[in-house]
């Protein structure tokens, strides 16, 4: 395993090949979004996921008696005794990493700001394309979890979308802003509703088919292309999180119900302020007077200068 874990450390990713001479250079900033471009190896989350199927695979023929009796990738029992049994309301503890494991340095996440939706929204120049991003920013539903939405998923009254969820396999209720479903209702009134549990969002060319993960992935890189910008689809989830994490109206319990957190701790990550969204706010403080000091009533002014200078 350490020599997979080396050759996965240093070896080139084969996705990060640039066909185009003025593409960005993986690993390079974006200066519109500020976001960092997928440098050109693997992540060191892709290797910890690695070794986690790995791990899994040998534990699984192992508990059946078809493997070996250890496990290659090395494990920590201690922090795995001490995840075992953890509220999700319960902060995470530090434990040291097993070995070969990788340093996944902590990043916040970034959401799209506000002064930069609109085009990026305009962007969008099908109603298919447009709901699907208007419901994304509205329910903080994960790429793949929308996609799946059938006519028989969408409570139209209720302003309800049902998807089955990414963690626990279950069909849970999200909601849906007004906008999102009337752009989506004239999405399928325009290209015929299909059948009631086959997914909503079609293929707008060839043969009629569901809209796939890297189809919708495409679309988001074709509003990039001409926005100049590296937005991801799951940047959509990002945005829907901090708006309503910064929402007084809204609870940061009530938040992770919604975008359905195992962690209270992983939706406090977007309780955060951007510069850019606080343009208002720093425009009234830099314009507002500054204070000058005073002396309170009873005291003499020659004193305080005697005492403190003046």
């Amino acid at each position: 395993m350490a020599v997979i874990v080396g050759w996965l450390r240093t070896a080139p990713n084969p996705q990060r090949r640039r066909t185009r001479p003025d593409a960005p250079q993986p690993g390079s900033v974006n200066p519109r979004t500020g976001k960092r471009y997928l440098k050109a190896g693997y992540a060191p989350s892709t290797i910890n996921h690695a070794l986690t199927v790995v791990a899994s695979f040998y534990d699984f023929h192992r508990d059946l008696g078809n493997g070996p009796l250890m496990n290659p990738v090395p494990v920590s029992e201690a922090r795995r005794r001490a995840l075992a049994h953890r509220s999700p309301a319960e902060a995470v503890p530090a434990f040291r990493r097993s070995r070969l494991r990788q340093r996944v340095p902590a990043t916040e996440p970034r959401a799209i700001p506000d002064a930069m939706w609109d085009e990026f929204f305009a962007a969008m120049n099908h109603d298919r394309d447009r709901a699907a991003v208007l419901l994304y920013v509205s329910s903080g539903a994960r790429a793949c979890e929308l996609l799946g939405v059938t006519p028989a998923d969408v409570d139209w009254p209720a302003q309800i979308v049902y998807v089955v969820s990414k963690g626990t396999k279950l069909r849970e209720p999200i909601p849906a802003s007004p906008q999102a479903l009337v752009v989506l209702a004239a999405y399928l009134d325009a290209m015929g509703m299909p059948a009631p549990h086959e997914p909503a969002f079609r293929t707008r060319r060839g043969p009629d088919k569901p809209l796939t993960y890297w189809a919708m992935r495409r679309v988001i890189q074709r509003a990039n292309d001409r926005l100049g910008t590296n937005w991801s689809l799951h940047d959509l989830r990002h945005t829907a999180a901090e708006r309503m994490a910064n929402d007084p109206n809204l609870t940061l319990v009530e938040v992770r119900a919604i975008l359905r957190h195992a962690d209270l701790a992983t939706t406090g990550r977007y309780l955060h302020a951007r510069v850019e969204d606080l343009f208002d706010a720093l425009q009234a403080h830099y314009q507002r007077p500054r204070l000058q000091p005073t002396i309170a009533p009873g005291y003499d002014p020659d004193d305080f200068k005697a005492v403190f200078g003046g």
